[in-house]
């Protein structure tokens, strides 16, 4: 006989009521988007007036979540970028001209003096003045290779070290800039994740492309060249000793120096080390805030490492001007008047209350490793994205309502059941996308309309068995039941292949295809759920309260 427990039938009408207070947000998207909007402002301390108007444009009580809208509806930019791996090479030869120094002056009885000599990008070469010692320079520099940090550079040492008459040539390993090349791409691909994430755009693509290349998508940017202004600053920042200051840009800076430009003073240049003391890598937080005349600066501390090194070189050097250098131009080179313990201080410079706001959210996020060469840029406007979503619209609709009325004609009271589990369906895809997140794009909306059409499936098979059992000669009630479970075998196997490939189509593809995998995922699972309990359950409700003694379907 037909039978539900109490408890499941509670359940059922529970969890169809949770998907459309879920999904209901949606049915109020500009109002909900406002709402949400005023809640985080109000949140970060704004005292915008109209944020109180805003924030009670929607009950509290009720759900806020919505679907967010992909780039294709909602409009924005599209970005491919390339990263620089190879910048990073002559960085780390760079950095590593210190360490090489230092560990090799304890040996002039034997190596002589040391010169740093001129190089192509990515080698350091050095001057002994007595060959005789190379081999001992070749063991000491060689002791300060380090294993390749990665599983193909497994047994590698991350530098080559070569030696011809008394020239010593220093070089990271082919195994080191293979591993480099992954971690300098993956380094730009979360630094770029978090600059997008502090100015507040919502469910940006950014993902890997190729071995070197980062696709950026952000709904609600207004062009291409606003988003290059977020992301594309390297922001670099680093703390040099100056060597001399002076007018001429053709100056030449000497081995192991570099000329750079002021950022304020113009014609102004600095000579300052290429090895820095420390590195925007060892910052922790940048704040915007005022100097001591009240001009906009950026208050920065460092790590326990860069405030140790930060604290050591100003005790040691009282006297002497200090570069902050940001993109290879000189912020500021104040003179150390005291020791600066705490690892703090403030970065002041000609900067207007937005550029140290932006100074902050760039060094905050971190700089990237290397630079970005954009390959392709475009920008989508809000009008072709509102044009898609009328589209979508349009096509849901008309696939909806051929859907309702075929399942009437064909099925009569029970296509009325279907259709309200089908109206339940709809609504618990949009209250599952809402919750997780989602972003919903164009080829999202046809994996929605593709549900529609499949979402009565379950249902056609179950009428069709019920049609057949009804035909042998069984009670309504015995033909209901043997319709479900005779039905179930074809169900499960007909939406578990398909959301098999929902699942392959989702691991395997990229951006839109994923968007379709996601609709179409959630709504096998969902049209399931409707179909084998909803329309089971209405039909019960609706036996157990008629007694017919005979139905038609």
């Amino acid at each position: 006989m037909l039978q539900i427990d109490l408890w499941k039938r509670v359940s059922i009408w529970l969890l169809c009521a949770v998907g459309v207070w879920c999904a209901l947000p949606n049915a109020f998207y500009t109002r909900v988007e406002q709402h949400n909007d005023a809640v985080a402002a109000l949140a970060q301390g704004s005292t915008d007036a109209g944020l109180a108007a805003d924030r009670a444009a929607w009950p509290s009580f009720m759900a806020s979540g919505l679907v967010n809208l992909g780039l294709d509806l909602r409009g924005g930019a599209h970005l491919l970028a390339e990263v620089r791996v190879a910048d990073v090479y002559n960085s780390r030869m760079q950095a590593a001209w210190p360490e090489i120094r230092d560990a090799l002056r304890p040996e002039r009885a034997t190596v002589g003096t040391i010169r740093l000599q001129p190089a192509p990008e990515g080698q350091l070469r050095i001057r002994i003045s007595q060959p005789e010692g190379m081999a001992r320079a070749l063991e000491v520099v060689r002791g300060l290779a380090r294993p390749v940090q990665s599983l193909t550079g497994a047994g590698s040492n991350d530098l080559e070290v070569s030696a011809q008459g008394d020239l010593l040539t220093v070089t990271l390993s082919e195994a080191e800039k293979l591993a480099t090349d992954e971690r300098t791409v993956q380094q730009s691909l979360e630094i770029i994740r978090r600059r997008i994430d502090e100015v507040g755009t919502r469910e940006p693509t950014i993902q890997r492309q190729g071995a070197d290349r980062i696709l950026i998508q952000v709904p609600g940017v207004g062009s291409a060249a606003e988003l290059k202004d977020i992301i594309g600053t390297t922001a670099q920042l680093t703390f040099n000793p100056v060597v001399a200051r002076g007018t001429d840009p053709d100056a030449n800076p000497g081995i192991g120096n570099k000329l750079v430009a002021s950022l304020d003073d113009a014609g102004v240049y600095y000579t300052i080390e290429a090895a820095p003391v420390v590195t925007g890598e060892q910052l922790v937080d940048a704040q915007p805030s005022f100097d001591q005349n009240g001009g906009p600066a950026v208050s920065f501390r460092f790590n326990t490492s860069g405030a140790r090194k930060f604290g050591d070189y100003t005790a040691e050097n009282i006297g002497a001007p200090f570069a902050i250098v940001l993109d290879n131009e000189v912020v500021s080179a104040p003179t150390i008047q005291s020791h600066i313990a705490g690892g703090s201080g403030i970065i002041t410079g000609r900067f207007t209350v937005e550029e140290s706001t932006k100074l902050a959210v760039l060094l905050r996020a971190g700089a990237l490793p290397a630079g970005l060469d954009f390959l392709e840029e475009r920008t989508i406007g809000p009008e072709l994205g509102q044009d898609s979503i009328d589209a979508g619209k349009i096509a849901t609709i008309i696939a909806f309502a051929a859907v309702l009325i075929f399942m009437v004609l064909s099925y009569g009271l029970f296509g009325l059941f279907a259709n309200v589990a089908l109206t339940l369906n709809i609504a618990m895809i949009f209250g599952l996308l809402s919750l997780m997140g989602a972003t919903l794009t164009l080829p999202g909306i046809a994996g929605i309309v593709l549900t529609v059409g499949m979402a009565v499936d379950a249902n056609v098979l179950v009428f069709e068995r019920i049609k057949e059992e009804l035909q042998s000669a069984k009670g309504p009630a015995r033909a209901i039941e043997l319709g479900y479970e005779k039905a179930m075998s074809a169900i499960l196997d007909a939406n578990i292949t398909t959301f098999i490939t929902a699942v392959i189509l989702f691991a395997m593809g990229s951006g839109p295809v994923r968007g379709f995998a996601i609709t179409l995922g959630l709504g096998i699972l969902t049209s399931v759920f409707t179909a084998i309990f909803v329309t089971r359950l209405m039909v019960v409700m609706w036996f157990e309260r008629r007694r017919p003694k005979s139905i038609e379907v």
